[in-house]
């Protein structure tokens, strides 16, 4: 799924990206800045602090509406940027197409979630997010951006724990999460569950027994893991062509299956330092082969 949402993301960044023949934009009022200095990496930066800060602040005071709609909102119209991306070249008034899909997949992701519509969603969301991202970035600022979001991401998992405590809160508290999640039981519960299920069969099952929860483990990768990477082979796709994005692109599911083969049960760790060093291999060796 990681690789996927890769593929897809460097199609929806290629589709927006000026041609000699056409200058692309993006729908729904969204300008992409002529100089990509503007706004430089320091605003960038100093939007995340801040779009963090207001997400503790939310979390800390329990404003869940008010976090479902942002959540709405941003998950909307990353999808509809990357939906568009998909069928503009095919169908009128595309972008009104795209939104009218979007609402209905992210209110079902939001506020009806289930297994399917989370992931499905996901491969499309961080694509549209890096639309708007990679435009105003260039090579040297996305990897200055890669090794700052790392050393974050370490801090904010092994250190202060912050990450594990902000996915535990959208899981229990929101039913939402933002990343991959694949859910799996031991084979007691599995068969716990069939016993279930065969025993009430052709039956009404007791709301009890309905409603009984069951211990499961979680598989995550958080949607930050997802879209940096596709950020920085966007970033080279527009700046070099798309052999060094495909490189980057491999380097980092080089880096995130060496992390997956570490890791241990019911621990977490940080992904963006191994991804990071897988993209900062795909670098090296685009520049040793010439690409740029």
């Amino acid at each position: 799924m990681f690789l996927l949402t890769q593929f897809v993301g460097l199609y929806v960044i290629h589709a927006y990206t000026p041609t000699e023949k056409n200058e692309q934009t993006l729908p729904f009022g969204l300008e992409i800045p002529e100089d990509e200095t503007a706004p430089n990496l320091l605003s960038i930066i100093i939007s995340f602090c801040l779009a963090f800060a207001l997400i503790f602040i939310l979390m800390k005071y329990r404003w869940k509406f008010i976090i479902r709609a942002w959540f709405f909102f941003v998950v909307t119209l990353a999808l509809a940027l990357a939906i568009n991306a998909l069928i503009k070249n095919q169908i009128v008034n595309a972008s009104l197409v795209a939104l009218a899909f979007s609402l209905p997949l992210a209110y079902f992701k939001i506020f009806k979630p289930n297994f399917f519509v989370h992931n499905i969603t996901e491969l499309l969301i961080y694509p549209g997010i890096a639309a708007v991202f990679v435009p105003i970035l260039s090579p040297l600022s996305s990897i200055i951006l890669l090794i700052l979001i790392s050393f974050y991401d370490m801090w904010a998992v092994w250190r202060s724990g912050v990450m594990q405590r902000m996915a535990k809160f959208q899981m229990e508290e929101l039913k939402i999460f933002g990343g991959f999640l694949i859910p799996s039981a031991s084979k007691k519960i599995k068969d716990k569950i069939k016993r279930i299920k065969e025993r009430y069969k052709d039956k009404k099952m007791p709301k009890k027994v309905k409603n009984q929860k069951f211990k499961i483990n979680l598989a995550i990768l958080g949607g930050g893991d997802v879209v940096f990477p596709i950020i920085t082979a966007g970033v080279f796709l527009r700046a070099f062509g798309i052999l060094p994005a495909m490189l980057i692109t491999f380097g980092a599911l080089a880096g995130l299956t060496v992390l997956f083969f570490l890791t241990k049960k019911d621990r977490a760790y940080p992904a963006m330092p191994y991804i990071t060093t897988g993209i900062f291999a795909g670098m090296i060796l685009g520049k040793l082969l010439g690409c740029f």
